[in-house]
């Protein structure tokens, strides 16, 4: 008899053992971090790219100040970041106080890494680009040929309620080079400040997205003080999105009728907004 359990323990554990190893792959397959079919290799030599992300690190209601660490969403700047860079771009990251990036450590746990953040972590250069971050304020985002805006809960903090970034975004709409903006999951916050030359608000009136309402309260953020579709539509965004069981397995890639403005729904679809970006870049140039 003691045998037979001993066995059967045995089993479970296997069980157990198998389930936890299997666990990438059952999330993956459920649309997390999905494979962008229709990808391809772009040769973008000379455009620039800059990659802004939060500075707020602390899971909290407005006016507490303590909490479970957050940041940005390392998949959120990481895939950007090396679809930019294989396609020989410049890429600068920044944040909006600068220095140190706030990266959640939920999001590099083993069971929803993506590829990307694995390369990150072994790469020594884009750490300390991570870890010395250039501050917003100090950039002329007229230079650069794309400005994408990472997202992770963080950024529910701060993205929104800068008025620099805003600023920064509006001149370079109107910069010689047109540039294209990205954004993914709560990125899209930090487009809701920026206005056009007859002060109106650059969002209004353009297909955008961003994380649903239903994504924050399945995972039980409500607690942070912007939720980007509710901010979207207020902002007069004509807002899309994916539904899925949960939306945490959604995925959707929004791009305005300008091609200015190409915006990702969540953590799932910056390999297809940052290839959106990369086609636009490549059609200017033909």
């Amino acid at each position: 008899m003691f045998k037979k359990m001993v066995i059967g323990a045995g089993a479970v554990l296997s069980l157990v053992l198998l389930l936890v190893l299997a666990l990438p792959t059952i999330v993956h397959s459920l649309g997390v971090h999905p494979v962008y079919e229709d990808a391809r290799d772009y040769s973008l030599p000379g455009k620039r790219a800059l990659l802004i992300t939060t500075s707020h690190g602390v899971l909290n209601a407005p006016g507490e100040t303590t909490g479970d660490p957050t940041g940005v969403m390392a998949s959120e700047f990481t895939i950007a970041y090396y679809q930019f860079l294989d396609a020989g771009m410049e890429v600068e990251i920044a944040s909006i106080k600068g220095g140190e990036i706030p990266i959640d450590p939920q999001t590099l746990k083993r069971v929803i890494r993506s590829p990307e953040d694995e390369r990150f972590l072994q790469d020594p250069v884009a750490q300390a680009k991570a870890n010395n971050s250039l501050k917003i304020d100090d950039l002329y985002f007229t230079g650069y040929d794309v400005v994408w805006i990472a997202g992770g809960w963080g950024a529910a903090y701060d993205l929104g309620y800068s008025n620099v970034l805003g600023q920064k975004v509006s001149e370079a709409y109107y910069s010689d080079k047109e540039t294209v903006f990205g954004s993914v999951c709560h990125g899209a916050l930090g487009f809701i400040r920026a206005r056009d030359r007859d002060g109106k608000l650059l969002i209004a009136g353009r297909k955008v997205t961003g994380v649903s309402d239903k994504q924050v309260k399945e995972l039980g953020i409500a607690v942070t003080p912007l939720h980007p579709e509710t901010e979207l539509r207020k902002a007069g965004g004509i807002y899309s999105k994916q539904e899925r069981f949960m939306d945490f397995f959604a995925t959707s890639t929004v791009v305005d009728d300008e091609k200015r403005f190409v915006t990702g729904q969540n953590q799932n679809s910056s390999h297809e907004t940052a290839q959106n970006i990369m086609a636009i870049l490549d059609q200017r140039v033909k």
